[in-house]
């Protein structure tokens, strides 16, 4: 995904801070058109005139709320047009807190923005891409999707938050094992703690004023990008930004493979055959 192979426009969720901002930045100067959107209009404004001063990028601001399903659809229409050649399904909310107290609401919308609308946006840009010959889609994960029984302390309380991120490694991978003959690239990036504002608010509302980090610290945006971008290029479908042995995410592979192949389920030499067939 250099310089030379990007052409169009590159539609970044949650572009207003963060990883979504910086994804913006780097797009740019590698030669894409960001789309910018998120629900803050005074962010996503300063963020696009910045772009148009360092680079030559066409930035667009799109301001929308993914939880609202007019907004998503709205959204979902622009990510389907032609000049279109990367989306990167950023944009998040955690919802934080003990499960049986969290606001039903607040969870939902955690659900509706971390799970519903970046499968929508996938659905709406994969056709395209698919027929004209190129395109890739990022989405945007959390090492927490790897937490599971860990409990919580120091890690956040986090049942449906942690459940998304899942949702979203499973769909990624799966949806790029159907998408392998295709020139359609497809990615899921798995950040650890990053040093944004994600923390500072469980999303459900904007985190207000000047865009600032969190106290605890971690890896700097740039970091998780250029690492997700370099992985993109090098075709790799999941992305752990920083992690000390790759090898760890193919005995991933290797354990569920084991697991499949030893439920002892009617379904269980199906599956084998389908593993022969691919190796």
């Amino acid at each position: 995904m250099g310089h030379d192979e990007a052409a169009g426009s590159a539609v970044v969720t949650g572009a207003s801070s963060g990883i979504g901002a910086e994804y913006a930045v780097q797009l740019a100067r590698r030669g894409w058109n960001p789309v910018l959107v998120a629900r803050r209009a005074d962010r996503l404004d300063s963020l696009a005139r910045r772009l148009r001063a360092e680079t030559e990028a066409e930035a667009e601001s799109v301001v929308a709320d993914l939880a609202r399903s007019a907004d998503l659809a709205r959204v979902a229409e622009r990510v389907a047009a032609d000049d279109v050649g990367l989306l990167v399904n950023n944009a998040g909310i955690n919802g934080y807190g003990p499960f049986a107290e969290v606001d039903p609401a607040l969870l939902t919308k955690v659900i509706d923005v971390n799970v519903v609308a970046p499968t929508v946006l996938t659905r709406a840009a994969v056709p395209g891409m698919v027929a004209r010959g190129r395109g890739a889609i990022v989405n945007v994960a959390s090492l927490l999707a790897f937490a599971g029984a860990l409990p919580p302390g120091p890690l956040p309380q986090r049942a449906v938050y942690g459940g998304t991120k899942g949702y979203m490694v499973t769909f990624t991978r799966t949806l790029a094992a159907e998408l392998a003959g295709t020139p359609v690239g497809v990615q899921v990036v798995c950040p650890g703690l990053t040093a944004t504002e994600f923390h500072l608010g469980t999303g459900e509302a904007p985190v207000a004023g000047e865009a600032r980090v969190h106290d605890e610290g971690g890896m700097a945006p740039a970091d998780v990008v250029t690492a997700s971008l370099a992985a993109l290029s090098a075709g790799e479908v999941v992305c752990v930004p920083g992690l000390s042995e790759p090898a760890a995410v193919e005995r991933l592979a290797e354990a569920e493979l084991a697991v499949r192949n030893g439920s002892g389920t009617a379904l269980a030499p199906r599956y084998r055959a389908a593993e022969r067939a691919r190796d």
